[in-house]
Protein backbone atom coordinates (compact mmCIF):
# COMPACT_ATOMS: atom_id res chain seq x y z
CA UNK A 1 0.00 0.00 0.00
CA UNK A 2 1.52 3.40 -0.85
CA UNK A 3 2.04 5.88 1.94
CA UNK A 4 0.70 8.94 3.01
CA UNK A 5 2.37 12.17 1.20
CA UNK A 6 -0.18 14.46 2.47
CA UNK A 7 -2.60 14.25 5.74
CA UNK A 8 -4.87 16.58 7.19
CA UNK A 9 -5.99 16.36 10.63
CA UNK A 10 -8.66 18.62 11.81
CA UNK A 11 -7.66 21.32 10.00
CA UNK A 12 -9.50 24.62 10.66
CA UNK A 13 -8.85 27.52 8.47
CA UNK A 14 -10.02 30.61 9.82
CA UNK A 15 -10.33 34.38 8.94
CA UNK A 16 -11.72 37.50 10.57
CA UNK A 17 -12.50 38.01 14.33
CA UNK A 18 -15.45 37.92 16.16
CA UNK A 19 -18.77 38.17 14.43
CA UNK A 20 -16.79 38.58 11.27
CA UNK A 21 -14.68 35.24 11.37
CA UNK A 22 -15.17 32.49 8.98
CA UNK A 23 -13.93 29.12 8.36
CA UNK A 24 -12.78 28.49 4.92
CA UNK A 25 -11.98 24.98 6.57
CA UNK A 26 -13.97 23.68 9.37
CA UNK A 27 -12.17 20.47 10.73
CA UNK A 28 -11.02 18.65 7.76
CA UNK A 29 -9.63 15.33 7.69
CA UNK A 30 -7.81 14.16 4.36
CA UNK A 31 -4.86 11.91 3.40
CA UNK A 32 -3.24 11.42 0.19
CA UNK A 33 -1.33 8.88 -0.54
CA UNK A 34 2.14 9.13 -2.81
CA UNK A 35 1.42 8.57 -6.38
CA UNK A 36 -2.26 9.11 -6.56
CA UNK A 37 -3.73 11.72 -8.72
CA UNK A 38 -6.72 13.62 -7.18
CA UNK A 39 -8.99 16.30 -8.31
CA UNK A 40 -10.25 18.45 -6.00
CA UNK A 41 -14.03 20.44 -6.43
CA UNK A 42 -16.17 22.65 -5.31
CA UNK A 43 -18.10 25.99 -5.79
CA UNK A 44 -16.86 29.46 -4.76
CA UNK A 45 -16.04 29.59 -1.46
CA UNK A 46 -16.34 25.61 -0.53
CA UNK A 47 -12.31 25.58 0.97
CA UNK A 48 -11.24 24.39 -2.21
CA UNK A 49 -8.76 26.35 -2.94
CA UNK A 50 -7.37 27.15 1.27
CA UNK A 51 -7.40 23.12 1.04
CA UNK A 52 -5.14 23.52 -2.31
CA UNK A 53 -2.71 26.35 -0.71
CA UNK A 54 -2.23 24.38 2.29
CA UNK A 55 -1.04 21.49 0.41
CA UNK A 56 1.12 23.35 -1.68
CA UNK A 57 2.56 25.05 1.55
CA UNK A 58 1.53 28.37 0.49
CA UNK A 59 -0.71 29.06 3.86
CA UNK A 60 -0.93 26.99 7.28
CA UNK A 61 -3.83 26.13 9.24
CA UNK A 62 -5.41 28.11 12.23
CA UNK A 63 -5.93 24.93 13.80
CA UNK A 64 -5.00 21.07 13.60
CA UNK A 65 -2.15 19.42 11.69
CA UNK A 66 -1.04 19.51 7.93
CA UNK A 67 1.42 17.03 6.97
CA UNK A 68 3.68 16.74 4.24
CA UNK A 69 5.88 13.68 3.63
CA UNK A 70 5.62 12.98 7.56
CA UNK A 71 6.83 16.78 8.28
CA UNK A 72 4.42 18.79 10.52
CA UNK A 73 4.46 21.93 7.55
CA UNK A 74 1.66 23.88 9.30
CA UNK A 75 4.36 24.45 11.73
CA UNK A 76 7.04 25.67 9.57
CA UNK A 77 7.98 29.32 9.36
CA UNK A 78 7.63 31.11 5.82
CA UNK A 79 11.60 30.35 4.79
CA UNK A 80 11.35 26.71 5.90
CA UNK A 81 7.77 26.09 3.70
CA UNK A 82 9.80 27.78 0.79
CA UNK A 83 12.68 25.46 1.18
CA UNK A 84 10.24 22.93 1.05
CA UNK A 85 8.18 23.93 -2.02
CA UNK A 86 11.29 24.43 -3.65
CA UNK A 87 13.01 20.74 -2.93
CA UNK A 88 9.58 19.00 -3.65
CA UNK A 89 6.77 20.69 -4.97
CA UNK A 90 5.77 21.99 -8.98
CA UNK A 91 2.95 24.25 -9.95
CA UNK A 92 0.75 24.74 -12.53
CA UNK A 93 -1.49 27.68 -12.67
CA UNK A 94 -4.26 28.75 -15.18
CA UNK A 95 -2.40 31.23 -16.52
CA UNK A 96 0.52 29.62 -17.39
CA UNK A 97 2.94 32.48 -15.80
CA UNK A 98 5.62 32.16 -17.90
CA UNK A 99 8.12 35.21 -18.66
CA UNK A 100 7.12 36.62 -22.06
CA UNK A 101 10.69 37.54 -23.36
CA UNK A 102 12.31 34.57 -22.53
CA UNK A 103 12.52 31.10 -24.12
CA UNK A 104 10.84 27.67 -23.42
CA UNK A 105 14.09 26.65 -22.32
CA UNK A 106 15.15 29.72 -20.22
CA UNK A 107 11.52 29.06 -18.66
CA UNK A 108 12.03 25.86 -17.90
CA UNK A 109 15.19 26.39 -16.16
CA UNK A 110 13.88 29.03 -14.02
CA UNK A 111 13.17 26.50 -10.71
CA UNK A 112 16.91 25.33 -11.53
CA UNK A 113 18.35 28.80 -11.08
CA UNK A 114 16.83 29.11 -7.69
CA UNK A 115 18.53 25.67 -6.84
CA UNK A 116 21.72 27.06 -7.98
CA UNK A 117 22.25 24.49 -10.40
CA UNK A 118 25.28 25.45 -13.18
CA UNK A 119 24.02 26.65 -16.49
CA UNK A 120 25.29 22.87 -18.27
CA UNK A 121 22.90 21.32 -16.17
CA UNK A 122 20.06 23.51 -16.05
CA UNK A 123 19.82 23.64 -20.03
CA UNK A 124 20.21 19.74 -20.49
CA UNK A 125 17.33 18.82 -17.64
CA UNK A 126 15.53 21.58 -19.68
CA UNK A 127 15.55 19.70 -22.91
CA UNK A 128 14.66 16.58 -20.68
CA UNK A 129 11.66 18.16 -19.32
CA UNK A 130 10.64 19.95 -22.43
CA UNK A 131 10.85 16.01 -24.40
CA UNK A 132 8.90 14.66 -21.73
CA UNK A 133 6.06 16.98 -22.55
CA UNK A 134 6.21 16.83 -26.19
CA UNK A 135 7.95 20.26 -27.01
CA UNK A 136 10.91 19.20 -29.20
CA UNK A 137 11.74 21.37 -31.61
CA UNK A 138 10.13 24.78 -29.55
CA UNK A 139 13.10 25.17 -27.04
CA UNK A 140 13.70 28.33 -28.28
CA UNK A 141 10.19 30.10 -28.89
CA UNK A 142 9.34 32.60 -26.61
CA UNK A 143 6.12 32.51 -24.96
CA UNK A 144 4.13 34.74 -28.26
CA UNK A 145 5.21 31.98 -30.91
CA UNK A 146 3.46 29.20 -28.65
CA UNK A 147 -0.24 28.21 -28.82
CA UNK A 148 -2.29 28.16 -25.43
CA UNK A 149 -1.51 24.53 -25.24
CA UNK A 150 2.03 25.02 -26.10
CA UNK A 151 2.62 27.24 -22.98
CA UNK A 152 0.99 25.30 -20.63
CA UNK A 153 2.91 22.19 -21.87
CA UNK A 154 6.24 24.67 -20.91
CA UNK A 155 4.50 25.27 -17.44
CA UNK A 156 3.97 21.64 -17.16
CA UNK A 157 8.08 21.17 -18.53
CA UNK A 158 9.24 24.19 -15.42
CA UNK A 159 7.30 21.75 -12.85
CA UNK A 160 8.68 19.27 -13.43
CA UNK A 161 12.24 20.01 -14.04
CA UNK A 162 13.17 19.72 -10.38
CA UNK A 163 11.90 16.12 -10.52
CA UNK A 164 8.87 16.94 -7.55
CA UNK A 165 7.44 14.59 -5.42
CA UNK A 166 4.10 16.76 -5.74
CA UNK A 167 2.56 19.05 -8.45
CA UNK A 168 -0.90 20.80 -7.90
CA UNK A 169 -2.31 21.77 -10.49
CA UNK A 170 -4.87 24.90 -10.19
CA UNK A 171 -7.28 24.95 -13.30
CA UNK A 172 -4.80 23.56 -15.55
CA UNK A 173 -6.97 23.89 -18.23
CA UNK A 174 -9.02 26.88 -17.37
CA UNK A 175 -7.56 28.81 -20.53
CA UNK A 176 -7.56 25.98 -23.05
CA UNK A 177 -10.39 24.68 -25.90
CA UNK A 178 -11.89 21.09 -25.31
CA UNK A 179 -8.76 19.66 -27.92
CA UNK A 180 -5.99 21.13 -25.80
CA UNK A 181 -7.72 20.39 -22.65
CA UNK A 182 -8.11 17.00 -23.27
CA UNK A 183 -4.19 16.76 -24.49
CA UNK A 184 -3.04 18.35 -21.51
CA UNK A 185 -5.16 16.45 -19.26
CA UNK A 186 -3.58 12.92 -20.84
CA UNK A 187 -0.05 14.57 -20.48
CA UNK A 188 -0.99 15.15 -17.13
CA UNK A 189 -2.48 11.44 -16.51
CA UNK A 190 1.03 9.68 -18.45
CA UNK A 191 3.37 11.97 -16.08
CA UNK A 192 1.53 10.36 -12.65
CA UNK A 193 1.66 6.87 -14.52
CA UNK A 194 5.11 6.98 -15.73
CA UNK A 195 6.88 9.10 -13.61
CA UNK A 196 4.77 8.06 -10.16
CA UNK A 197 4.00 11.97 -9.80
CA UNK A 198 1.52 12.84 -7.17
CA UNK A 199 -0.68 15.18 -8.52
CA UNK A 200 -3.11 17.67 -6.24
CA UNK A 201 -5.51 19.29 -9.18
CA UNK A 202 -8.43 21.94 -8.53
CA UNK A 203 -11.32 21.43 -11.48
CA UNK A 204 -14.41 22.94 -11.85
CA UNK A 205 -15.32 20.83 -14.97
CA UNK A 206 -16.25 17.37 -14.44
CA UNK A 207 -15.08 16.15 -17.22
CA UNK A 208 -11.60 17.14 -16.59
CA UNK A 209 -12.18 15.90 -13.00
CA UNK A 210 -12.88 12.61 -15.02
CA UNK A 211 -9.13 11.75 -16.04
CA UNK A 212 -8.33 11.82 -11.76
CA UNK A 213 -8.60 8.45 -10.15
CA UNK A 214 -10.06 10.04 -7.36
CA UNK A 215 -12.45 13.10 -6.66
CA UNK A 216 -13.07 15.06 -3.45
CA UNK A 217 -15.71 17.66 -3.20
CA UNK A 218 -15.58 20.76 -0.95
CA UNK A 219 -18.72 22.38 0.52
CA UNK A 220 -18.92 25.16 2.89
CA UNK A 221 -15.23 24.27 4.33
CA UNK A 222 -15.91 20.69 4.65
CA UNK A 223 -15.40 17.51 2.58
CA UNK A 224 -18.37 16.65 1.16
CA UNK A 225 -17.37 13.34 -0.63
CA UNK A 226 -14.58 12.01 -1.87
CA UNK A 227 -14.89 9.25 -4.34
CA UNK A 228 -12.07 6.78 -6.04
CA UNK A 229 -12.47 5.31 -9.56
CA UNK A 230 -11.19 1.98 -7.94
CA UNK A 231 -13.80 1.87 -5.48
CA UNK A 232 -16.64 2.27 -8.17
CA UNK A 233 -14.81 -0.92 -9.91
Amino acid sequence: MAAALIGFDTVWKSYGQGEAKVHALAGVDLTIKRGEFVAIMGPSGSGKSTAMNIIGCLDTPTAGTYSFMGIDAGRLDRNRRALLRNLYIGFVFQGYNLLPRTTAAENVELPLIYRGAPARERRELAMQALAEVGLVGREHHTPAELSGGQQQRVAIARAIVTTPTLLVADEPTGNLDTARTHEIMELLTRLNRELGLTIAMVTHEADVAEYAERTIRFLDGHVASDSSKLEVA
